[in-house]
């Protein structure tokens, strides 16, 4: 008898996962005491661990149905849930309703998001988002927190602000702009030894100011996805912006698609043609049949008649 399989989950993947989870948490618990700065950090250290969990599987070929699962619902808390309340407890709770329901936006979209993205798993184009990642925007979240932090902006003061940055970031998330993905790149391949030195100059710049560079990249990542949509579209659609899209992720047809529905149209044209050549000759052969019967015969024998008799 073969033996049974054993039963159970992966532990490293899984393991990073929870740490991602526990980076939300712990956001959420540092901006209820009013430690805003912790709490942001907290948000980048979850996106870290995101990262960082996919990867780790797929190398070590542990992925599994429940690590996606586990993964989905750990991405709700850091980077649907934290970002919202951290930016309530920062500048929209003297908002009143209007506080509230611009964190409600944003977690109400992180949730949609998140759950397009599981559907459209094999099936979405690699290349691209479709809506900006939800890690990216709790990023813009946590970024302008973080910022107003060092340089002691009163979230308060600016709510209106604040309500507008996690709204129009929740938005963001449900759109059908298209962001670059950034899965396409060759981390395995070999780069100049300028490359090298480059990295080294971004890491001294992310550290001399790192809030205010996190924010500033995050933002313009944010304004990509709209820009790349009204540069390569020529007409934008409601489809383009919003709902369900019409093309892919290029925008337009491939030379293969676009082949393809030639073909299709070329053999339904040529079905139609049958199908008439068929009627036709169905309607034509009994008038053959009752012609002669009928109306020839008879005509033939009583024309000379009626000719003679008007010549007379």
């Amino acid at each position: 008898m073969p033996a049974n399989k054993r039963k159970g989950i992966y532990l490293l993947p899984n393991l990073l996962t929870t740490a991602g989870l526990f980076s939300g948490f712990y956001a959420v618990v540092m901006s209820m005491n009013n430690h805003f700065e912790s709490a942001a950090i907290a948000i980048f250290v979850a996106m870290i661990f995101d990262g960082l969990d996919g990867r780790v599987a797929r190398i070590t070929n542990t992925q599994s149905d429940f690590g996606a699962e586990y993964d989905s619902m750990a991405d709700m808390v850091s980077f649907g849930m934290a970002p919202a309340l951290v930016a309530y407890n920062f500048g929209l709770a003297e908002l009143g309703k209007i506080g509230w329901l611009a964190a409600f936006v944003y977690v109400a979209c992180a949730a949609l998001r998140l759950a397009r993205f599981n559907t459209q798993i094999g099936t979405a184009d690699s290349r691209f988002f479709q809506g900006l990642a939800s890690p990216a925007a709790a990023a813009l979240v946590a970024g302008m927190v973080w910022v107003s932090i060092d340089y002691e902006i009163d979230g308060n003061a600016y709510g209106i602000i604040v309500a507008l940055v996690t709204g129009i970031s929740g938005l963001l998330m449900v759109s059908n702009f298209k962001y670059n993905s950034f899965k396409t790149l060759d981390w395995h391949g070999k780069v100049p030894f300028v490359a090298i030195l480059i990295v080294m100059l971004v890491f001294i710049v992310v550290a001399t100011a790192p809030s205010l560079v996190l924010f500033l990249v995050f933002l313009l990542y944010a304004i990509a996805g709209p820009v790349n949509t009204f540069r390569t579209v020529e007409k934008v659609t409601l489809e383009d912006v919003i709902g369900e899209p019409q093309e892919d992720a290029d925008f337009e047809e491939s030379a293969d698609d676009k082949f393809d529905s030639t073909a299709k149209d070329d053999l339904s044209a040529k079905d139609d043609l049958t199908d008439k050549d068929d009627l036709t000759d169905k309607d034509e052969v009994p008038n053959k049949d009752k012609a002669p019967n009928k109306d020839k015969a008879p005509n033939k024998d009583k024309a000379p008649n009626k000719e003679s008799s008007d010549q007379k």
